[in-house]
C-alpha cells in the first residue's frame, strides 16, 4: 500500500511561495489554472504543494523566455540606434 503523504499549504501561503495575489491564486482556481482543494473542516482554499512547485516551474520558464526576448529586443534596439547614428 503507498502510504504517500500529500502536504497542503493555505492560499496566503501559497500567494507567498508564488508572488501572486490571494485573488490571483481564486481566480486561476475558477478558470482551472491551478485547481485548490477544499479543507475538510473549515472549507477553506487549500493547495497541494506539488501543484504550487509545478506552476513555480512554469513560472521560471516562462520567465526565462521572457527574459531572453527582453535581451533580444535590446541588442535590436542598441543596433537600430548604432545604425541611425552612423
Amino acid at each position: 500500500m503507498n502510504n504517500k503523504t500529500i502536504s497542503y499549504i493555505t492560499i496566503k501561503d501559497a500567494s507567498v511561495i508564488l508572488g501572486v495575489s490571494k485573488i490571483t491564486l481564486r481566480n486561476w482556481d475558477k478558470s482551472g489554472k491551478l485547481k485548490a482543494h477544499r479543507h475538510p473542516f473549515n472549507n477553506y482554499r487549500v493547495y497541494k504543494l506539488e501543484d504550487i512547485d509545478n506552476v513555480l516551474k512554469m513560472i521560471e520558464s516562462n520567465n526565462t523566455v521572457i527574459s531572453k526576448r527582453k535581451s533580444e529586443i535590446r541588442r535590436l534596439a542598441v543596433r537600430h540606434l548604432e545604425d541611425e547614428r552612423a
